[in-house]
């Protein structure tokens, strides 16, 4: 399974309801979430183990689903990479 960084996203005026939503939803993942609303982000984040990005998105309710993004997360240590070690003057390599 890949991990997930999940966004979902909703108005400062649907707050309440996203916050109902995502309790009545599925209350025992609810606390998976951290909210950025009072620092005005509107959106709910989580962290969730998946099989695809489609099945990530099920952690958000029906209703703020398709405002919702999942972005798989890839955990790159220095090792990986041991060219970027070294010092380089000419282009820098892609990841």
């Amino acid at each position: 399974m890949d991990r997930y960084l999940i966004m979902s996203y909703h108005t400062a005026e649907d707050c309440k309801l996203a916050v109902k939503s995502f309790l009545k939803f599925h209350a025992s993942f609810f606390t998976h979430f951290d909210w950025g609303c009072k620092d005005n982000d509107h959106h709910a984040y989580a962290i969730v183990e998946a099989d695809s990005h489609e099945q990530a998105l099920m952690a958000v309710p029906p209703l703020f689903r398709e405002k919702a993004k999942a972005i798989r997360l890839v955990h790159f240590t220095a090792d990986m990479f041991p060219s970027l070690m070294r010092d380089k003057t000419e282009g820098e390599e892609h990841i």
